[in-house]
């Protein structure tokens, strides 16, 4: 059944469904035939041995009424002479029918030999009756008939007819066994067919839904490991591949939306912009090798420090990187930048070209204010580049905050930076 496994699921189903209709169908001719077979049994019970004894009856009933009391009749003078004729030769011509009937039926080569015997005797009886008709019509006075000859001749007859009934009615007997353990053997034969197809169509149908269930496991497993390398395609899609942070791409989604919520709750949110203090300089005497070290020790000093699953952390680019805090007051975002530029300097990798420090410091530029409808997305981000730039004319290895980010107030900054 390897075309079974080739089969993709709706063909798998449309083929069950063909195998079930091929079934029944099948069920379906069995019954038809054997009932078929049934019916022409039933007719040899009935038809090939009812029929006829209802025949020879007839024969028997003509024999010993129409013609028997036709005769006491015309001896006791009930009926005239054309009557007696009419009822003779009415009843004479129903028992050849019905004789004729009789002997077209199939006969058995054992009973052809009787078959004839009482075909002789018919036909002499019919013409003893003939011969008293054609007595009367000469003038003979039926009075003068012999009783005793007549009920000898009808006696005769009886007897012949009667055998011929006990025979029928034995062959009935005989039919009908015959019959029994046909229809027994036939219902045997067909609950065997219909178990066998009913085996069959389980066999195949379990056969093809475990396919079906294997290839809904396969499917199962492919869709979970479809899913797990979609999800580290968008983890790298938005993971800065050196520190393992998110890049710029997913802060400019993030903040969009971080910003929105914000304003949606009325709840403050912070902004910090960070730079590593004289990182070129540092390249320039390490290497890259070793500044790729250095930007992996900051990020891991701003996971440790930052674990809220509110609180994000990016690498902008370089040596720049953000931080995007919600629901976080002043003092708070004061304190984590306070930690952040500790925990960095207390790393202790070691900076000889750094003009603030023998090791590698950062600074901060920190914007934190309760947001509202005003607040522009731009505005957060250039106070905070602002700031940044403040900690760095300050002296570097430091913060510098604000909770103010109007638009004035940053275009003082500007022109006092120009």
């Amino acid at each position: 059944m390897k075309f079974i496994e080739a089969l993709k699921l709706r063909s798998k189903l449309f083929f069950i469904f063909i195998i079930i209709t091929i079934g029944l169908i099948f069920i379906g001719i069995m019954g038809a035939i054997n009932l078929k077979s049934m019916k022409k049994n039933l007719d040899s019970l009935y038809f090939g041995s009812l029929v006829p004894v209802i025949e020879l009856n007839d024969i028997l009933q003509t024999y010993h009424g129409s013609l028997a009391n036709t005769i006491y009749k015309a001896r006791n003078s009930e009926l005239n002479i054309n009557d007696v004729e009419s009822q003779i030769n009415s009843s004479i011509a129903k028992i050849n029918k019905n004789w004729n009937n009789y002997e077209s039926h199939f006969k058995r080569y054992d009973e052809l030999q009787y078959i004839e015997y009482a075909s002789a005797e018919i036909l002499s009886t019919n013409n003893y009756f003939t011969k008293i008709l054609k007595s009367v019509a000469d003038g003979y006075d039926i009075k003068d008939l012999s009783i005793n000859n007549f009920e000898r001749k009808i006696s005769n007859i009886h007897q012949t007819i009667n055998k011929l009934i006990a025979y029928e009615i034995s062959i009935a007997k005989h039919e009908r066994k015959t019959f029994l353990k046909i229809y027994d053997s036939l219902l045997i034969e067909v609950g065997f067919i219909l178990l066998l197809v009913i085996f069959c169509v389980m066999f195949i149908s379990y056969y093809v839904f475990k396919s079906i269930q294997d290839d809904q496991t396969v499917l199962e497993e492919t869709t979970k490991k479809l899913r797990i390398a979609n999800k580290k395609l968008e983890n790298v899609s938005y993971t800065d591949s050196l520190t393992g942070l998110y890049n710029r791409r997913y802060f400019n989604l993030i903040y969009d939306r971080e910003l929105k919520r914000a304003k949606r709750m009325n709840c403050y949110i912070t902004f910090m912009m960070l730079d590593i203090d004289y990182f070129k300089q540092y390249n320039d005497a390490y290497g890259h090798i070793e500044g790729d070290f250095a930007l992996k020790s900051v990020a891991k000093v701003l996971k440790d420090s930052l674990k809220r699953p509110g609180d994000y952390v990016f690498r902008l680019g370089g040596e720049e990187f953000g931080v995007l805090l919600t629901e976080t007051g002043e003092t708070n975002s004061a304190r984590l930048a306070r930690n952040i530029c500790d925990a960095v300097r207390e790393r202790e990798i070691k900076h000889e070209n750094s003009k603030v420090n023998e090791f590698v410091t950062i600074s901060i530029g920190v914007v934190c204010c309760i947001a509202d409808k005003t607040l522009d997305e731009e505005m957060l981000i250039t106070r905070a580049d602002e700031m940044l730039y403040k900690a760095k004319d300050s002296g570097r290895d430091r913060y510098n905050i604000t909770t103010n980010i109007s638009e004035k107030t940053t275009k003082k900054v500007n022109e006092a930076i120009a």
